[in-house]
């Protein structure tokens, strides 16, 4: 057991309305996203906790929690004889505090009451909806021995990326000097960091803060309770004054991680995990995904060429191709379909015997995606019905549309969750 299992608690922020990643937040969170065809986005934390033997887990929530709230509630449970738990702190109107979490830092302090008889002396604040792995407890002992009061998980990133982040400066002890947040591209020049030669042979100069803190008790409770209590954002507030006056140290992390910010690097990030040796390592024993065991039956695979493929179980596929996708869990997919460069999420249930045949004999779509349909540089989220001869091909021609059915961003169309496609139907 890591030594500081008992002296850490763990805080998830479950994410505001996550605009950005919609539709796939149309009736859900950003932390319940299904990624990798049968996890969701909460269970990378969540896992990266219990790899760092931190067990004593609270997950924040507000937006389109009643998902993201039945999928801790069926996956996370500990054994009677440990103190581990994974519970969620919903926001609440108390008479103290009539308001719903009004950024980061705000749903931290509104949460905090519910810390008070624990015994812990390191808060670990982590972000719903980042991708990565990551041994928390190397932070933790970087952040002891430094006498830090605050530390920041930090990332070198190139200067495409640098606008997106809140960017900081750091001496050669680690030391923190400087911080600004999502700054413009004028004055980037001015925040380029020594990164390391690695890092700088791939013009990644600016070190970005990953939304991974770790604090001490103490400060945490002074920071949000007394000198900023009406604060209510970490980086444009509480991070930038504590700099000042505290010891704030960089921890910089050089493993794979991405932010699942929006549409584009959300699908980026699934199809990348497609390639022979994947930027992010489902296969390491050491490192363990967790998710809902679901018991469904292994995936039936009939007639397909595969290549560059991840197939969920319980997945049914007569396709005559899938190239460099992800299927997930329950999909199924019918005879002389052709599959590229897309996301299936898959299905929730299965559609009877009966309902099947009863769907057939109307000519309405079954549930998954039909015959001789055409998918590619697309995600398809749950329980569509996909008719057949349907063509959905993403690309850089199209423009940015919102349809009752689909939504085109980045070049990238996303079926909408639950659509109905009618057969020979074509974007």
């Amino acid at each position: 057991m890591s030594i500081y299992a008992k002296e850490t608690v763990s805080i998830i922020l479950g994410g505001g309305a996550g605009s950005r990643l919609s539709p796939l937040t149309a009736s859900r969170s950003k932390p319940a996203v299904p990624i990798a065809g049968k996890y969701r986005l909460v269970d990378i934390p969540i896992s990266n906790c219990i790899n760092s033997n931190l067990n004593r887990i609270f997950v924040l929530t507000q937006f389109n929690s009643a998902s993201l709230n039945q999928h801790i509630k069926n996956t996370y449970h500990f054994s009677a004889f440990s103190s581990g738990f994974v519970d969620i702190l919903a926001a609440e109107q108390t008479p103290d505090n009539p308001g719903w979490f009004q950024g980061t830092a705000d749903a931290v302090r509104q949460s905090l009451r519910h810390l008070d008889k624990m015994d812990f002396e390191y808060v670990l604040i982590l972000s719903g909806d980042q991708l990565y792995q990551m041994d928390f407890s190397k932070m933790i002992d970087a952040h002891k021995k430094s006498g830090a009061a605050l530390s920041i998980a930090t990332i070198p990133v190139g200067e495409r990326e640098a606008s997106e982040f809140g960017i900081l400066k750091s001496n050669e002890e680690n030391v923190v000097t400087s911080f600004i947040e999502k700054p413009s591209k004028n004055v980037l020049t001015d925040w380029i960091s020594d990164t390391g030669e690695v890092m700088q042979s791939q013009g990644r100069n600016f070190l970005a803060s990953m939304g991974i803190y770790v604090f001490n008790k103490d400060i945490l409770y002074k920071l949000l309770n007394e000198v900023h209590p009406k604060a209510t954002d970490f980086g444009k507030e509480i991070i930038p004054d504590s700099i000042a006056h505290y010891k704030v140290m960089s921890y910089q992390y050089d493993g794979y991680w991405t932010d699942i910010g929006n549409i584009y690097s959300f699908f980026e990030a699934n199809i990348a995990l497609t390639e022979d040796i994947p930027p992010f390592n489902l296969f390491d024993s050491a490192k363990t995904v967790y998710t809902r065991s679901r018991m469904l039956p292994p995936a039936k695979i009939s007639g397909t060429i595969i290549n560059k493929a991840i197939i969920a179980e319980g997945s049914i596929i007569h396709a005559k191709e899938i190239t460099q996708s992800v299927i997930g869990i329950r999909s199924r997919i019918g005879k002389g379909t052709v599959v590229k460069n897309a996301y299936i999420m898959g299905c929730d249930y299965y559609e009877t015997i009966e309902q099947i045949h009863q769907k057939s004999l109307s000519g309405k779509p079954i549930l998954g995606i039909g015959e001789g349909c055409i998918i590619e540089d697309a995600i398809v989220d749950k329980n569509c019905s996909i008719g057949n001869d349907v063509h959905i091909k993403g690309g850089a021609h199209l423009e940015k549309v919102d349809h009752p059915l689909y939504t085109i961003k980045d070049h990238i169309i996303v079926i909408k969750k639950g659509a109905i496609i009618p057969n020979g139907f074509k974007i």
